[in-house]
C-alpha cells in the first residue's frame, strides 16, 4: 500500500510539491451560493501544481488586495504567468480571473460585516490570555460557519439516507479524530442505531473485514491522509460496505476509497497539532448527520433518548441547574 500519511495540510503552503498539474474541478452545490472562495482554495491547495500554489498563496495572504489587482499584477506577485493565474482560477472552480475578483470582493465585504476585530489566526508568544481567547473563539466560530456554508447538501442527504437504513455503522478515526468518531457512535447508539467506534489500527481492520453490503463505514481524518483510516475504509469497501469520508481536503487519499465525501472547512495555524478548529468543524458535520438520521426515525429516536436519559437519571446529583435541591419524588 502506498504511504499517504505525509499528505500536506493547509499550513504547509511553502513546502507543498504537487506530483502533477491540477485539473479543473466542477463547482459543487453548497448551502450558500456565495460561500467563501477562500475555503475552496485552502481545501484544494495541496493538489495544485507548484506555480498555482504560488498564486493561491498570494490570494490567501491578502484576498482584499487581490480583488483590486489586475491579472498581470497577481502573476508578477506570484512569480508566474497570466496563463497560470487563469489555470488556477479554473482549478478552484471560479471560471476565470474576473469571477475570482468578484468573489473575493464579496467575501471581503462579508468578512468585514461579520467582525470589526482583527483577530487573525496565528497566536504568538506576545499575545496575552485575552488575545488567545479571542483568537481561539474566532477561529472556532469561523470553522463552524465556513463548514456550514460549503457543506454539500445533496451529499449530506445521501449519507443520511444510507445511515438511516444501515444494518451497522462503524466509525474510524485516530488521534483527535478518534474523539469525534466516539461522539458520533455515542449519538447513534443513543437513538438505537447499531454503531461502533474504533481507533486501534488492528481492530479497525478486523472490524472492516466483517462488514457486508448494507453496512456503513465512516472514516474521519482532517488531512484525509491518515494511513490507518484510509486502509480501514479500503477494506470495508472491499467487503461491500458503503464508505463515507469526513475530511478537510476533497482531493486527499481518503476520498479515493470513499463512496461519499463530506468536507469541513477549518484553518489550522500555530497549534495545528492540537487539532483545535478542525475538531470543531468535524463535530459540526457529525451533528448534522446525527440530527438527519434522528429525523428519519423521529418517534423511535425520541423514545430512545427518553429511555437512555431515564437510565442514567439515578446517577445524577439531586440538584437543579440553579443549585437548588430537587423535590423528592412522592410517587403521586
Amino acid at each position: 500500500m502506498p504511504t499517504v500519511s505525509n499528505f500536506p495540510t493547509v499550513g504547509d503552503t511553502d513546502s507543498v510539491i504537487a506530483a502533477a498539474p491540477s485539473e479543473a474541478v466542477p463547482a459543487q452545490p453548497t448551502r450558500d451560493a456565495d460561500a467563501s472562495p477562500l475555503v475552496r482554495i485552502r481545501s484544494l491547495l495541496p493538489g495544485l501544481a507548484r506555480a498555482e500554489q504560488r498564486v493561491a498563496k498570494v490570494v490567501l495572504d491578502d484576498p482584499a488586495t487581490v480583488a483590486r489587482r489586475s491579472i498581470t499584477e497577481v502573476a508578477l506577485a506570484a512569480n508566474t504567468s497570466e496563463t497560470t493565474v487563469t489555470r488556477f482560477c479554473k482549478a478552484v472552480g471560479v471560471g476565470g480571473y474576473p469571477q475570482l475578483r468578484i468573489a473575493l470582493a464579496a467575501d471581503t465585504a462579508r468578512s468585514e460585516a461579520r467582525s470589526s476585530r482583527n483577530l487573525g489566526g496565528e497566536i504568538g508568544p506576545e499575545d496575552d490570555l485575552a488575545a488567545v481567547i479571542g483568537k481561539v473563539s474566532f477561529a472556532d466560530a469561523r470553522a463552524v460557519e465556513e463548514t456550514a456554508d460549503q457543506l454539500d447538501i445533496p451529499s449530506l442527504q445521501r449519507v443520511i439516507d444510507v445511515l438511516a437504513g444501515a444494518g451497522r455503522v462503524d466509525v474510524y478515526g485516530v488521534g483527535a479524530s478518534a474523539f469525534v468518531a466516539a461522539d458520533l457512535q455515542q449519538k447513534l447508539h443513543r437513538i438505537g442505531r447499531v454503531s461502533f467506534a474504533w481507533s486501534d489500527t488492528h481492530i479497525m481492520l478486523t472490524s472492516a473485514a466483517v462488514l457486508s453490503p448494507g453496512d456503513v463505514a465512516i472514516g474521519i481524518s482532517h488531512t484525509g491522509a491518515t494511513t490507518d483510516t484510509v486502509e480501514a475504509l479500503r477494506v470495508a469497501r472491499e467487503h461491500g460496505a458503503i464508505t463515507v469520508a469526513v475530511t478537510n481536503f476533497p482531493r486527499s487519499p481518503i476520498t479515493e476509497v470513499s463512496d461519499h465525501v463530506l468536507t469541513t472547512a477549518a484553518r489550522e495555524t500555530t497549534f495545528r497539532s492540537g487539532a483545535t478548529a478542525s475538531r470543531i468543524a468535524q463535530l459540526t458535520v457529525i451533528d448534522c448527520l446525527f440530527i438527519g438520521v434522528a429525523q428519519r426515525h423521529m418517534d423511535a429516536s425520541v423514545n430512545a433518548l427518553d429511555a437512555t436519559r431515564d437510565a442514567v437519571g439515578s446517577h445524577r446529583l439531586g440538584v437543579r441547574p440553579d443549585g437548588r435541591r430537587r423535590p423528592r419524588e412522592t410517587g403521586k
